[in-house]
């Protein structure tokens, strides 16, 4: 027997559990029946069968909810230690609209990416959120759901099921399911106030949430109502977000200096120019001999030429090293934000009516809706649109002799131009005093369901109907790269001014002397992105808990069939979808996208319909009964899914998990299952998408290096934005997976009941995928182009300028071959090889209720990640291999391949801590919440040893008083603060690692409930 099959075999004998938080059912922790409700009701789809003891599943109950003190579903799945990275949240707000922005929270069990686990509300699938973001790892589109819009206020419980359930409930639940369960069958009013603030900052928070409901003859209205007013929190309120220059946060490190810690952009109001030819004054050449110079104030070295203002020009390149470092721009210090400001409203009503003894109907109706408004940095250029001066412009330094006649008092006197000028291309220019660009986001999300359920012949039966949709509104202020030209352009002093640099009393922040008004309004526009998403569905199912009888017990069953339609729509602005286009007057080249700093993006829309069907069996093999030596019970799950999609073919998925009782009190479990995740709409559908990201042309860095204007790659500038033209796959197959895990939960009946009641967990999981959708990725583009430009190649999806004599003079005495500007990289998605993750959970559950002093309850839940690793593609090992052999330079970055263990946002260890007390009116509970430290991949030395990411401990404390007599009665007050001890997110090359922490210290809240 292979060792897979025998480990396979040893699977199907033994079992997983993974305990969270919060007590488990009867089933799971042994404990009479009649003590403990059964509640868990994700992993199977059998009613009244016990099939939940052969699945690892977290239970987050109310008082872990209150310990946890989320304001929202962002805050509670931070607190979860088997979720992973926080991809998409409120805090990223990139400065355009190509990724997710707004009120939004993504959902990444086990680390294996957003998309790869399954939401459910009330047992049934969520739509996803329409606007894709590019994953951190593979930088395709994915796409989750949005855990901001789920009212965490009106939350029963949150069920995680931490095992592949694809055979249960289909794709995109490789890594598990999540399931939230929300408040139902209330008879009352019960409203809450709350206000809550982050000390030190401009946060603040106002909340209120609202359950009405009311039991009538035959059934029950439930209405939640749940709304967040916050401000905003801005970079100044904290050091680590204050700047974009890190260097003095990393005093007395080993990158005590290091250039690659100043994150401030090179692009700048002190703008970087090309004129059509070199020019001089005189003898004297004030540009570069390729025509390039900046401006910069006229006290710093190199200044050739007065223009005016206190700014001259200089032909060296701006911002890059020595005073002139000086001149890159500081966005954060300007006050950006943050996290926006918000506005959330949810509204969930749930109902039902039993239409007969046997038949009940029911239904759903909710509605989440959110604003927010955010400031970001000004708009900037790239590649993506380039603007030329032409030689009419007003402000142009080298413009003509004479506007109609009349001298022109911008030229520089004494320049060797000709007597109509010369034109000149913005190569790099920052619209400062365009201002901040404002973005407001809004979030909309709808469902309707209705369904019957009933009784027939033995077996209970259900079906449903749901439509869901959610739509999100980008709007942000833009510029539009014709008006600028044109503007640019006039002969006359109202046109805008790209010459007249920034602040010269403050290089690096502001522009203190700005163009008109009137010109400045003459660019701007305002762009909108508009993304819709929408699911529709129909199931049937039925169950039977004792289908027939084994010596064990009773079988149960349970199969259905569903169908579904799932939709998404991205409709682009028409300045970047190529509706409108720019032209530029001078070259007469034409660009996609008339949005300066934006890359083309083309509207995608894309829809599949899919058609599926499963059965489970819950199978009693063994009972106490029985009295077999060693083996008190064996219960086990079958199950099997088939799908069928519109577009992407069908697969097929079987499951197996067993649970074993060796004696009362110790159980070993299970479960071995294949999964499957199918490419999303917008992977299958997407034509040539452009996306520009910050990138190193590693090449020029080894000639920085070779020509001792650097010592080590970390100390490298030579950053830019570099164009990814990515374009989408309908050859995409699904994501085949493979899931198992053991381990075993013990319940020690020997201590003594007056000790309480404990359970102690360890298990062991691991997942296989294969065919991951991904790309090469732009940033190993350039490490391939490095590669092979040192042994005298060239990488033909690199697309660069022909090299001016600038970059000839850069490379002279190198030995490699001068290189142009890049212009784009060319890339497409691709099923790309097998990844593996495995981990072990560790749970602690203690109870002890009645005593003299109160209730207690323990609940400590670890995930510690031992593996996490990417076999690499023969390209990706390529350069793996030249790194290692020194052909290349160990400060290279490579990604898409080999260990991700303990790098970025994947600690090996996270845990969690709930402990909660209760004595007559009062109640009181501790949460407290570790981090191991991490590699901060973004930050590497010239050994190729990165940053260290510290690790943290954080503890939420709350105290609560509720008033039984008189006015006061049902009357409750909570005085809370989430990180106690005020520790700020441990520092990272970006100040913080905003994907696993939030970026503010101590949190004082306060509230007041009455129930009626």
């Amino acid at each position: 027997m292979t060792n897979t099959k025998a480990l396979r075999a040893a699977m199907f004998a033994t079992s997983a559990l993974c305990v969270a938080w919060s007590g488990q059912a009867a089933a799971q922790t042994g404990a009479p029946e009649s003590t403990v409700e059964e509640i868990v009701v994700v992993g199977s789809r059998i009613e009244g069968a016990k099939a939940t003891a052969a699945l690892p599943v977290t239970v987050v109950d109310a008082k872990q909810l209150d310990a946890v003190a989320a304001s929202s579903g962002d805050d509670l799945f931070r607190a979860i230690p088997q979720m992973g990275d926080v991809n998409y949240n409120s805090a990223y707000l990139p400065g355009s609209s190509n990724s997710a922005r707004g009120d939004i929270g993504s959902v990444n069990l086990r680390n294996l990416g957003s998309g790869n686990t399954l939401v459910l509300l009330n047992g049934r699938r969520v739509v996803a959120h329409p606007t894709s973001q590019a994953d951190g790892t593979s930088l395709v589109p994915t796409i989750t759901y949005n855990t901001n819009a789920i009212p965490t206020s009106g939350l029963k419980r949150l069920e995680v099921l931490r095992d592949g359930a694809a055979a249960i409930y289909g794709t995109d639940a490789v890594a598990g399911v999540v399931n939230t369960v929300l408040k139902d069958n209330f008879n009352g009013v019960d409203i809450e106030a709350q206000y809550g603030a982050a000390e030190g900052t401009h946060l603040k928070e106002y909340e209120f949430n609202g359950l009405f409901g009311h039991n009538f003859e035959r059934g029950n209205l439930t209405a939640l109502v749940s709304y967040d007013k916050r401000s905003a929190l801005r970079t100044l309120d904290q050091p680590y977000t204050a700047s974009a220059d890190k260097r003095g946060l990393f005093t007395g490190t080993r990158f005590d200096g290091a250039a690659s810690l100043d994150g401030r952009g090179t692009v700048t109001p002190w703008g970087s120019f090309t004129a059509a030819s070199a020019v001089r004054v005189g003898t004297t050449l004030i540009t570069s001999s390729a025509g390039a110079f900046h401006v910069q104030p006229t006290t710093y070295p190199g200044s050739l030429a007065t223009v005016g203002n206190g700014i001259s020009i200089d032909d060296g390149a701006p911002a890059t090293s020595g005073d002139d470092r000086n001149l890159r721009y500081d966005g954060a210090a300007s006050d950006l934000t943050v996290m926006p400001a918000l506005k959330r409203l949810n509204v969930f009503v749930t109902g039902h009516y039993d239409v007969t003894d046997t038949i009940t109907a029911f239904g759903e109706v909710g509605v989440y809706h959110a604003k927010t408004r955010a400031y970001q940095a000004p708009a900037t250029t790239t590649s993506a649109q380039v603007i030329t001066a032409p030689t009419t412009s007003y402000w142009n330094p080298f413009g003509p002799t004479t506007f109609n006649g009349v001298a022109n008092p911008n030229r520089l006197a004494g320049i060797n131009a000709p007597a109509g000028g010369v034109a000149v291309t913005l190569t790099s220019y920052d619209f400062v005093d365009a201002g901040k660009q404002q973005v407001d986001v809004t979030n909309d999300q709808t469902r309707f369901l209705g369904g019957l359920r009933g009784e027939a012949l033995g077996w209970k039966w259900e079906s449903a109907l749901l439509y869901s949709q959610s739509k999100v509104k980008d709007v942000s202020d833009g510029i539009s790269a014709t008006a600028a030209q044109k503007q640019i352009g006039l002969s006359t002093a109202d046109a805008y001014n790209p010459f007249n640099g920034g602040t010269v009393a403050n290089p690096s922040v502001g522009d203190a002397t700005p163009s008109s008004q009137a010109a400045i309004d003459a660019i701007r526009f305002k762009s909108k992105r508009e993304s819709t998403s929408s699911l529709a569905s129909w199931d049937f199912r039925i169950s039977k808990a004792d289908l027939f009888a084994l010596p064990g017990g009773d079988v149960g069953v349970a199969a259905g069939v569903e169908w579904r339609r799932e939709t998404q729509h991205d409709d682009r602005d028409a300045h970047v979808d190529g509706t409108i286009t720019y032209t530029n007057s001078v070259t007469g080249i034409v660009y996609g996208s008339d949005m300066v700093g934006t890359s083309p993006s083309p509207d995608t829309k894309g829809s599949r319909k899919v058609s599926s069907a499963y059965i489970e069996f819950a199978v009693p093999v063994i009972s106490p009964e029985m009295g077999i030596p060693l083996v008190r019970s064996v219960e086990l799950q079958l199950a099997g899914r088939a799908e069928k999609y519109s577009d992407v073919g069908s697969v097929a998925k079987p499951k197996v998990a067993l649970a074993w009782d060796l004696v009362d009190g110790f159980r070993v479990r299970g479960s071995w299952a294949q999964g499957f995740k199918a490419p999303n709409l917008e992977q299958i559908n997407a034509t040539v998408v452009t996306r520009a990201n910050t990138r190193t042309d590693y090449v020029r860095c080894e000639a920085d290096l070779r020509a001792g204007r650097i010592t080590s790659f970390s100390n490298c500038t030579r950053t830019l934005s570099v164009q990814a033209q990515r374009s989408g796959n309908p050859d995409l197959k699904p994501e085949d997976s493979e899931t198992m895990g053991f381990g075993f939960v013990f319940e020690p009946k020997f201590i003594p009941s007056e000790f309480g009641q404990f359970t102690f967990t360890t298990d062991y999981w691991r997942v296989k995928q294969k065919g991951i959708v991904g790309l090469f990725g732009e940033g190993n583009a350039l490490i391939l182009d490095y590669l092979q430009r040192v042994g005298g190649q060239t990488n033909t999806n690199v697309v660069r300028a022909a090299a001016t004599a600038d970059d000839i003079a850069a490379f002279a005495g190198t030995g490699l071959t001068p290189v142009g500007t890049v212009l784009y990289v060319k890339d497409q998605y691709v099923n790309t090889l097998p990844q593996e993750a495995r981990g072990i959970d560790i749970g602690l559950m203690w109870r002890k209720h009645g005593t003299p002093i109160g209730d207690f309850d323990l609940n400590v839940n670890g995930a510690h990640l031992i593996k996490f690793y990417q076999q690499p593609s023969p390209q990706i090992a390529a350069l793996m291999a030249a790194r290692a052999a020194g052909t290349i330079n160990a400060g290279t970055t490579i990604t898409g391949g080999g260990s991700y263990i303990r790098q970025n946002s994947k600690p090996d260890w996270k845990w969690t801590a709930a402990l909660s007390w209760s004595l007559d009116q009062f109640s009181a509970g501790v949460f407290t919440q570790y981090v191991s430290d991490i590699d901060d991949t973004g930050l590497i030395d010239s050994a190729g040893a990165p940053w260290i990411i510290d690790s943290q401990v954080t503890t939420n404390v709350y105290g609560q008083y509720e008033f039984t007599k008189g006015w006061a009665a049902n009357t409750r007050l909570k005085l809370g603060v989430r990180n106690v001890t005020n520790e700020a997110p441990p520092l990272s090359s970006n100040g913080y690692l905003g994907t696993v922490y939030q970026p503010y210290g101590r949190y004082f809240y306060a509230s007041i409930r009455k129930t009626f």
